[in-house]
């Protein structure tokens, strides 16, 4: 579970793009025919389960500020992410916020003292109840994953070299068995890497083209943890597909100014990895 995932369930659709919520009005729209079929069917006594919860019930048709060919897609939107929504139900209820995998802790942006006093499982159990609609469908996130110290939000071991690694260790030894935190959240320009002697384990890469654009790699671990390394991209291959994308990027940005709108380009990442073993995988 990361810090979007919440956003979504929250409403805060500050980073979707119009696409985004054009998806969601198509998707509202096969929705709304089925729930027309289910109470049909309902109706008609044939001793079935009972038409699903309108999700747009209560959901404003109107969003003052916004432009009206918005509103459907963010109305649409709402009613799939909102706690007991059904896509929110069905995709993101059942998933951990913190996972503990042999002696190794995944968590999207990290833990801190508190959070595991307060319980892991804890804290699984009561995002997932939120989502669920198990507290109200109006019910504000858990106080854990809202604010800059929340598990979806945390920074302070995976941003820069030098993070605070003694308290690091003392978050990791509250954790019976665990020997490394592997987190999301804040993009590694220079892929996947470790520090504080390979407890803090940063392994977002920037995938998103709205968020770096960066090549894939992957975190392989085997032995039981005693065997970690990183499998990532062939630099030639690399070096292709950086160079390909930045001349995409510039036509892209060339369009852009001509019709008055602004993008910035993207910035080329330097493979490098740190404290990892690090082998290259050629594409298929």
């Amino acid at each position: 579970m990361g810090n979007h995932e919440v956003m979504n369930v929250s409403g805060d659709f500050r980073f979707a793009t119009p696409q985004g919520l054009r998806e969601f009005s198509a998707w509202a729209g096969w929705y709304r025919a089925g729930l027309a079929i289910k109470r049909r069917c309902a109706r008609g006594g044939d001793g079935g389960d009972p038409p699903p919860k309108n999700p747009f019930l209560g959901i404003p048709k109107e969003f003052p500020g916004v432009k009206p060919e918005f509103w459907d897609g963010i109305r649409s939107r709402l009613a799939a992410l909102r706690p007991d929504g059904p896509i929110a139900r069905r995709f993101l209820a059942d998933l951990p916020t913190v996972l503990v995998v042999g002696d190794s802790v995944f968590v999207h942006g990290g833990l801190l003292e508190a959070n595991v006093e307060y319980g892991l499982e804890r804290i699984n159990a009561e995002v997932s109840e939120w989502i669920r609609g198990e507290r109200g469908a109006n019910a504000v996130a858990p106080e854990f994953v809202r604010g800059r110290d929340a598990v979806v939000w945390l920074r302070r071991f995976s941003d820069g070299v030098n993070c605070d690694c003694q308290r690091l260790e003392g978050v990791l030894g509250m954790i019976p068995g665990a020997k490394r935190m592997i987190m999301g959240h804040t993009i590694q320009t220079d892929g996947i890497n470790a520090v504080c002697g390979a407890q803090a384990v940063r392994v977002d890469v920037g995938l998103s083209r709205g968020c770096g654009n960066g090549l894939p790699e992957v975190l392989e671990i085997n032995g039981g943890g005693t065997n970690v390394r990183v499998i990532t991209t062939d630099p030639a291959e690399a070096w292709q597909y950086r160079k390909q994308g930045a001349e995409k990027a510039a036509i892209a940005t060339a369009v852009k100014e001509k019709k008055g709108e602004v993008k910035e380009g993207l910035a080329l990442l330097v493979r490098e990895s740190h404290g990892l073993k690090e082998v290259q995988a050629k594409a298929a």
